[in-house]
């Protein structure tokens, strides 16, 4: 079974809180505002007060820096996947229940480094808490490819890898596509490497993996959110930043009441069924292979696509157990179906929009507009197609 038969707050007061696990402050400002809008929706969502952000030293505060009102319980709406199981427990969050995302038992499960397996399972360098059988339990799931934990090893895991094409790169903490490098020679790969930190790569470590051309990047998650279970699929967008870079720009999906399984069921494109049933088997095995780990939203990016040897190819690239991209889709989704009880079906897409120009439709439902001062000019908002509603909070 692919998640709990129901999702929701157990009975008694309650107050929902965003968390910015990280204590560098390394959330700039739009995905704290970004997280204020999904926190106060899903506060709604579960009929709880929102009670604004949880400070680590100060407990819960409220916007204007007062404290929150007291409550049984918090339900918390954290920046990143929670890799410390202790600090979670101690914080009352021991299910899917007690959060939008999701706990690992060690910091690297989180990250992209678990997709692949290592260049050599006996002597290569892993972390605590590596599952040898992660590897054999996805399969075929994922791409060809190895995570390495020092550049040497990359460099001969990528000189095997080229024999078969082209070899991405990708750093194991950069998210939206950031950081990658395709080489396509033992030189460019070997430059590549060496312009990386070492100590970089054997702390998180580093994924290689047989890059494709012009590929198709599917999303499939799910959210488990008062009392419904929400499974969907759908096309990633990417946009040009403030910057000129090539990023995420949006999600078009569909969504449905239930589990993968139903999910599966409506779908009759081969391809897409292929990357449900990859991500599907994906997730399992991270529930087999890491003991501890749990999410209410859970996210799968699976890349279809022709690989160097003309081959064509689909694999599972990373997950997401935290707020990502297409949370404001998720969330407009969970509030249709909570609306309406009977509905079974619903389209939603997000849009992330850099540029100081940008004209959101006048239907859309904006989780943020303005000026970061990081990424400049951005908008994020969803639009539903076919369906009428009024702006969220």
């Amino acid at each position: 079974m692919d998640a709990p038969e129901e999702a929701g707050l157990a009975p008694g007061p309650c107050s929902v809180l965003t968390w910015d696990v990280d204590p560098r402050g390394y959330c700039s400002e739009h995905e704290h505002a970004t997280r204020a809008n999904y926190g106060q929706r899903l506060a709604a969502l579960m009929d709880c007060a929102f009670a604004g952000e949880y400070d680590e030293y100060g407990g819960a505060r409220q916007a204007g820096g007062s404290s929150a009102s007291p409550a049984s319980r918090h339900y918390f709406v954290p920046s990143d996947t929670l890799s410390d199981p202790v600090r979670a427990r101690a914080m009352g969050i021991a299910g899917v229940d007690d959060l939008f995302g999701g706990v690992v038992p060690h910091a690297f499960v989180a990250t992209k480094v678990i997709s692949h397996p290592l260049i050599d399972d006996g002597s290569a360098a892993k972390p605590k808490g590596w599952s040898e059988r992660f590897a054999s339990e996805v399969g075929e799931a994922v791409l060809p490819g190895y995570s390495c934990f020092s550049a040497d090893e990359a460099a001969r895991a990528g000189r095997a890898m080229l024999e078969a094409g082209a070899v991405r790169l990708k750093p194991v903490t950069a998210t939206g596509g950031r950081g990658q490098i395709v080489a396509e020679s033992a030189g460019a790969l070997e430059a590549s490497i060496g312009a990386m930190d070492p100590a970089e790569i054997a702390r998180t470590g580093l994924v290689l993996e047989a890059n494709l051309e012009d590929p198709v990047t599917w999303s499939v998650g799910q959210v488990l959110v008062a009392g419904m279970v929400v499974s969907y699929c759908g096309v990633q967008r990417t946009t040009g930043d403030n910057a000129g870079q090539e990023v995420y720009g949006g999600s078009d999906l569909m969504m449905v009441r239930g589990d993968f399984d139903v999910l599966i069921a409506g779908v009759a494109s081969p391809s897409l069924r292929r990357a449900i049933e990859q991500a599907r088997r994906y997730h399992r095995a991270v529930i087999d292979c890491y003991p501890g780990f749990f999410a209410s939203r859970v996210n799968y990016d699976v890349a279809q696509g022709v690989d160097g040897r003309g081959e064509w190819r689909s694999g599972v690239l990373e997950q997401s157990w935290r707020v990502g991209g297409a949370t404001g889709a998720e969330i407009a989704g969970l509030e249709v179906f909570h609306r309406d009880p009977a509905r079974s079906e619903v389209r939603a897409s997000c849009f992330e929009v850099y540029g100081p120009s940008v004209l959101v439709p006048a239907d859309a439902i904006v989780a943020y507009q303005g000026t970061d001062s990081r990424v400049g000019p951005l908008a994020k908002y969803t639009i539903l197609p076919g369906d009428r509603h009024a702006d969220a909070p």
